[in-house]
């Protein structure tokens, strides 16, 4: 059997945005990701739906998989002749163990490359407002691990260098040995005074910080229960952040939403909230079968209605493979979304949304097979694709949910509230308890009623069905600072 061939992959800091270009193709082509706990979960949506997703989370106090155990799957799974990505948290050579697991391939020949990713050292100030260089202010920089090998944890380092040396050092995960760290550096020179910020979760919308000087930050750490991951970043540099912070100033920077998905690729309003400042999950994850389709009476229908942005892809798939004319479909075309019907005019026809169809005419619903001829009892139904739910993601999901802080439930059509709370129940968890202190969110009236008609929470809904709409409501409704 021929040799398959590893990446080992920088996935970044955490905003899915500051992954490479090479990073995300061996994404898109890996049949095996081996991922990290500070790689963000959003990356393995990229991947194909067959892709193996392994995960080697590690957290302070236990290990999912011990470095050992990685470097064997990293091996059995390439001997096995499968294209194999190792997904790692911020750049796979700072503090990442990429070393280790190169010499581990190399031993037994199994070709890989090292694909570089940005540093949480450096993006994580960035996204607070800092370069942790400048002209008047810094001309060296460090990083340095906060913990080490030793029986303590705490890191044997050039101590004197550090404080007399360098004038902007970043610390690794080290909140733990936070008062260590800041004891050495006055201690050998560095001044009580000297400006210190943490950076916890750098780049995502749930970024915090917390700032003092070497000589006060430790007690406003406990005060404050700061943990990790953070970054911890010395010197006086940190003084420009209140010129330039400008990840913060975004409109829904703080904004940790949940958005419920029908359909199978990472949607426009996801993408859209995301470039406003939002950390957004999106729940749950498809994946589909297109089907063969019976197009012998398309032509006849007044009225033919989308049920998603993927469904009318495929319509217009099978009449070209079908060899029909478009121009003989006589029918106004529908969407249940605004984004089954941006589809629709994207391919250049007027469509509606649903709510504005009138009751008369003979009706086709093209979609998938979960969604059923609700209100429109006498609809033909054209069946597209068959829809599943991605359970390898359920565990994913349920991790993320953990990590994050939600405060915003956004359901953007009607037929994803069921789906949610259906998918949900796969997750052991109860729709109502996981929204009863979100802000949940509507998109249109349709959606508004079937929020009600579920039993959940409902706070309302912007004045159009648009993703620009929904920034504008969202920003106007601000969220506690913590």
């Amino acid at each position: 059997m021929k040799t398959g061939k590893v990446f080992l992959v920088g996935a970044g800091p955490g905003d899915v945005g500051l992954i490479t270009i090479k990073g995300m193709e061996a994404i898109k082509k890996a049949e095996v990701i081996l991922y990290d706990r500070l790689a963000n979960p959003k990356l393995l949506e990229f991947a194909a739906c067959d892709c193996e997703l392994i995960y080697c989370g590690k957290l302070p106090d236990r290990h999912i998989l011990r470095q050992e155990n990685i470097n064997e799957l990293l091996v059995e799974k390439a001997l096995a002749g499968k294209m194999v990505v190792r997904l790692k948290g911020g750049d796979p050579g700072v503090f990442g163990r990429v070393g280790e697991e190169a010499a581990a391939l190399a031993h037994y020949q199994i070709p890989f490359e090292i694909v570089p990713g940005i540093s949480s050292g450096i993006a994580a100030p960035l996204y607070a407002g800092i370069p942790v260089t400048h002209r008047e202010h810094a001309e060296s920089f460090a990083v340095v691990t906060a913990h080490d090998k030793s029986e303590d944890g705490k890191p044997l380092l050039n101590w004197e260098g550090l404080a007399r040396g360098v004038d902007t050092i970043a610390f690794y995960m080290g909140v733990g040995n936070l008062p260590f760290i800041c004891e050495n550096l006055i201690n050998h020179g560095k001044p009580a005074s000297t400006p210190v910020i943490l950076i916890q979760w750098g780049t995502f919308a749930r970024q915090k910080t917390l700032q003092g000087t070497l000589a006060d930050i430790t007690a406003k750490v406990v005060a404050a229960r700061f943990t990790n991951p953070a970054i911890i970043l010395v010197g006086e540099v940190i003084s420009l952040r209140e010129k330039i912070s400008w990840f913060e100033r975004m409109p829904l920077y703080g904004r940790q939403i949940l958005l419920a998905r029908t359909g199978e690729s990472v949607s426009g309003m996801a993408q859209h909230l995301m470039d406003q400042g939002a950390d957004v999950i999106e729940f749950p994850k498809w994946k589909k079968k297109v089907l063969p389709v019976d197009l012998t009476k398309v032509s006849d229908y007044e009225k033919i209605l989308f049920t998603s942005p993927e469904c009318v892809g495929e319509f217009f798939t099978a009449l070209f493979e079908g060899g029909i004319d478009i121009r003989k479909i006589r029918a106004d075309f529908f969407g249940v979304s605004s984004k089954s019907v941006k589809a629709l005019n994207a391919r250049g026809f007027s469509a509606k949304l649903a709510e504005e169809m009138s009751e008369s005419g003979d009706l086709l619903i093209v979609g998938d097979d979960s969604i059923l001829r609700k209100n429109h009892d006498n609809a033909d139904l054209m069946v597209t694709s068959k829809k599943e739910l991605d359970r390898q993601f359920l565990p994913i999901f349920k991790r993320m949910l953990a990590e994050a802080d939600v405060n915003t439930m956004v359901f953007p059509s009607s037929a994803s509230v069921e789906q949610f709370v259906e998918a949900l129940k796969e997750c052991g968890l109860d729709a109502a308890d996981v929204l009863k202190d979100l802000q949940v969110v509507s998109m249109g009236k349709q959606t508004l009623a079937a929020v009600a008609a579920a039993g959940l929470p409902s706070h309302g809904m912007p004045e159009r069905a648009m993703k620009e709409a929904l920034v504008a409501y969202l920003a106007g409704q601000p969220v506690e600072e913590v």
